[in-house]
């Protein structure tokens, strides 16, 4: 079983450089440890994932064109998620508004070739099938 994830909880992602939080607003009515409660739908860029400091990604075409600038050399340019598909697996067992609940074992796949995961659930009291 794997801890619920809330409000707070720390993801990264794997062509990011820097962690990020994950926001949950509290539209659910749902809260776990006194913390909104995350379904597999707190997927948008810039109101619930946050941007991972710099990307490395060669799918990603600011990265690309500045790396073609700098002669092929890899230059990081700001992260600005791309998110086309909510987190997986999740919880399909668990429903928070009739959305499945959001486990630490979940992963989010960024358009530019990145997998998000979670690295702290933002909780460690409620934990989820």
């Amino acid at each position: 079983m794997g801890n619920q994830v809330c409000m707070g909880a720390m993801c990264q992602c794997s062509f990011g450089m820097a962690p990020s939080s994950l926001v949950v607003t509290p539209e659910n009515k749902t809260l776990t440890s006194n913390m909104p409660a995350a379904t597999i739908m707190d997927n948008v860029p810039m109101k619930n994932i946050m941007p991972f400091g710099m990307c490395t990604s060669m799918s990603n075409p600011t990265v690309a064109s500045a790396t073609a600038a700098a002669m092929g050399v890899l230059t990081p340019m700001p992260c600005v998620p791309v998110i086309p598909a909510p987190w997986a697996p999740g919880c399909p067992t668990v429903l928070i508004a009739n959305k499945p609940a959001l486990n630490d074992s979940s992963k989010l796949t960024c358009a530019w070739g990145g997998v998000i995961s979670i690295n702290m659930p933002g909780q460690m009291k409620h934990q989820v099938p």
